[in-house]
């Protein structure tokens, strides 16, 4: 992200208007990313953002992350890890809803999780319609994000997706470990809606995303924090200050150099 700024002037237009400029700007901060070794679908557009959040009880943005496989309720070490840098990226109140299913070894519960985070957002667009929303997932978790955004998981839809009609209340989609990344089908490519506002960071060393040789089972429990969560935090905080500006001066988001994000 470098020293990039939203300039005063963008937060003065018509929000159509803002999310076109966003879209522009995110684009330059996406190639400054992959000059440093990130590969990534940059984001196109912005979806619609808003000042901040009217009710006082509503937060600034809030994460929605379904926990890897046989992670106690939560959102597991990663979904906290990327939280806790995002938070701190933004310094915004960032809520956290934690996607409640069997996160069980034999990973038969992704469609429960997945109406639960698409119930959970409608909510969301119900009682808090100005906080932007985040989808994150890691491992298992990632793919029940993948029925969310209506990708299908091993070439089988095991869901339904969220109605396009509340797409407008995501603001950015962050997977870790997605095993869609090793079949050829990320959310970035396969997702219509969400591909270009979404983030699928795969550990090279991790075999459940990635194909090849190097892979170690470390890679995929022990890989991503902190260096890619905090990474993936940077991208999506870009995105949050994009829709919401800061109240208070905020230094620009930055990024230590990566080695892959799909």
């Amino acid at each position: 992200m470098g020293n990039h700024r939203i300039s005063s002037p963008i937060c003065r237009r018509p929000w159509s208007e803002r999310i076109r400029s966003v879209g522009r700007w995110a684009g330059l901060a996406a190639a400054a990313l992959l000059a440093a070794g990130v590969l990534l679908v940059a984001p196109s557009a912005v979806p619609r953002g808003v000042p901040s959040a009217a009710a006082d009880d509503c937060p600034d943005a809030e994460v929605i992350f379904a926990r890897g496989t046989d992670e106690p309720p939560g959102i597991g070490r990663v979904g906290q890890a990327f939280v806790d840098s995002l938070r701190q990226a933004t310094g915004k109140n960032i809520g956290v809803y934690a996607v409640n299913y069997k996160a069980s070894l034999f990973q038969l519960h992704g469609g429960d999780g997945a109406n639960d985070a698409i119930s959970h957002i409608k909510s969301m667009a119900d009682k808090c319609p100005d906080s932007p929303l985040v989808l994150g997932g890691y491992s298992q978790g990632a793919s029940v994000i993948d029925i969310v955004t209506g990708v299908p998981v091993g070439g089988i839809s095991w869901g339904s997706p969220l109605p396009a009609q509340y797409a407008n209340m995501v603001a950015a989609v962050a997977t870790f470990g997605n095993l869609a990344d090793r079949s050829g089908g990320p959310i970035t490519t396969q997702s219509p809606l969400f591909g270009s506002r979404a983030i699928d960071v795969c550990n090279p060393s991790d075999p459940i995303c990635h194909a090849g040789p190097g892979n170690e089972w470390s890679g995929h429990t022990e890989g991503y924090v902190p260096v890619y969560t905090s990474q993936a935090a940077s991208i999506v905080a870009t995105r949050l200050l994009a829709v919401q500006p800061p109240t208070t001066p905020q230094p620009p988001t930055t990024a230590e150099p990566p080695t892959v994000i799909h």
